[in-house]
């Protein structure tokens, strides 16, 4: 395995300053990804092997400046319109409806 996720012994990504008493989740979404995941996988709509390669797939930019939780949200995403479970037309709606709530 050889892709920019797998960053066991590469170096020049600076020092790790975990945060003093860091809590689970950063943010509220965060909280409702994570409950997601057991819901989603149950139907069937993928298995754990496809769930960590849709997160294997993203591009190394998205990678490295997303967090554990967005690799984990464009898992879904990509899993579930590659299976035809919801449309990319339905998942831009959501996502515009969602940008529109929040500004």
């Amino acid at each position: 395995m050889n892709g920019v996720h797998d960053l066991g012994g590469s170096d020049g990504h600076g020092p790790i300053n975990p945060e003093p008493n860091e809590p689970v989740f950063h943010e509220e979404w965060e909280k409702r990804v994570f409950g997601m995941f057991l819901p989603v996988a149950a139907t069937g709509a993928f298995n754990l092997d496809e769930f960590r390669h849709a997160i294997e797939r993203m591009g190394a930019p998205s990678y490295l400046n997303t967090s554990y939780y967005e690799h984990w949200l464009h898992a879904f995403e990509t899993l579930l319109v590659e299976k035809g479970t919801l449309s990319a037309e339905e998942l831009a709606a959501r996502r515009a409806q969602i940008a529109q709530e929040t500004h």
